[in-house]
């Protein structure tokens, strides 16, 4: 099969959306529209380097909206779908799960009805070779016991309003390619981190924290597992999938870098320790609160099918790439200042139902 040039990325202003399209345009050359609403997590100063590149074009939509969707297809005639729009916050989707549920789910379906009409209306060799690939979570599959791996025939488990609205548009995408013929791959990724990371989340959540000098809150006990894979590590696997994967398989994509909470922070604050000893010694800064409402105690994935069968294997350091993200956001002030002086401050989020706090 031809590598697809043309390729639509839902939700590319994200941060593992920007990362996957700045490889596909700077890296690979390729031809690419993204489709992104422009969310409070979206930033499209992470896209800035490709402002001028003629073989870029952002595009502002909603993939909820069918006629803007349909009216993409058409008009950019694409190769292949990369569809990664999400609302991916867990805290977030316990206080608002009908958010997760109108993106994640209706969205997904809206953009494989877009994608069905389209590879309909081709023929030959561009109708054998379009590919959708959609990009999903390994949180679909629940909590693992000590020890135990997610493998491709785990079965689904979701316990947040996030991870089953994830497993509901997994199981969409399997279905388009049953009923319809549609040529889908699915992937499921563990925990990502590296530069441009919204920070709501763990790791730029404790690296700005700890540049501030605040308190690092660490949920619960802080021994919940999570398998760390760096945003470029994923993004290469996911274009060897597009390029590589057998039609209607899923492949996960891991770091096999299974780390505690609690392990992740304190690495933070031994980089910062060295980094911006100001605030030092760091560790001084964990607080532990509350956990987490349904908190998963272990993601790990086995990347073992994807290494074999398509040639991609991790290949960042946890411990090197990590600082390496701490520098990045030492060195990138403007990309995250604007980001905690206005739409997220560092607050807690997900302790509870808009209703229940009023």
């Amino acid at each position: 099969m031809a590598k697809p040039q043309r390729i639509l990325v839902t939700g590319g202003c994200g941060f593992i959306g920007s990362a996957l399209v700045l490889h596909l345009v700077e890296d690979l050359g390729r031809e690419v529209a993204t489709l992104d609403s422009l969310t409070y997590a979206a930033n499209p100063i992470s896209l800035a380097s490709l402002d001028r590149n003629p073989r870029h074009r952002l595009v502002t939509g909603d993939i909820c909206d069918p006629a803007a969707v349909h009216a993409l297809y058409a008009e950019f005639r694409p190769d292949a779908v990369m569809h990664l729009a999400a609302e991916s916050h867990v805290d977030r989707s316990i206080t608002d799960p009908g958010a997760f549920i109108r993106t994640n789910v209706v969205g997904t379906q809206v953009m494989l009805d877009g994608a069905r009409t389209y590879w309909e209306s081709l023929d030959g060799a561009a109708r054998a070779g379009f590919r959708f690939l959609h990009v999903s979570t390994d949180e679909v599959y629940g909590s693992l016991p000590p020890d135990g791996f997610f493998t491709e025939d785990s079965r689904y488990d979701p316990r947040s309003p996030y991870s089953a609205s994830k497993a509901a548009s997994d199981h969409l995408a399997r279905a388009w390619g049953e009923t319809y013929g549609l040529p889908v791959l699915i992937t499921n990724c563990s925990n990502n981190y590296g530069p441009r990371h919204f920070p709501e989340k763990l790791i730029p959540l404790m690296i700005l924290n700890a540049l501030e000098g605040r308190p690092l809150p660490v949920y619960g006990d802080g021994l919940n597992e999570r398998d760390w894979i760096h945003v470029e590590d994923h993004a290469r696997g996911l274009v060897a999938v597009l390029e590589r994967g057998s039609l209607g398989e899923t492949y996960l994509l891991g770091g096999r870098s299974v780390r505690n909470n609690l392990a992740v922070v304190k690495a933070l604050c031994a980089a910062f320790d060295r980094l911006r000893p100001e605030h030092g010694p760091h560790e001084r800064l964990i607080s532990f609160v509350a956990d987490r409402p349904g908190h998963d105690r272990r993601y790990a994935i086995d990347p073992g099918k994807a290494e074999r069968e398509i040639g991609w294997t991790p290949t960042k350091s946890f411990e090197d790439a990590l600082e390496e993200t701490v520098r990045w956001y030492l060195d990138n002030e403007a990309w995250w200042r604007p980001i905690r002086e206005g739409r997220y401050t560092g607050e807690r989020l997900g302790l509870g139902t808009p209703a229940a706090k009023a």
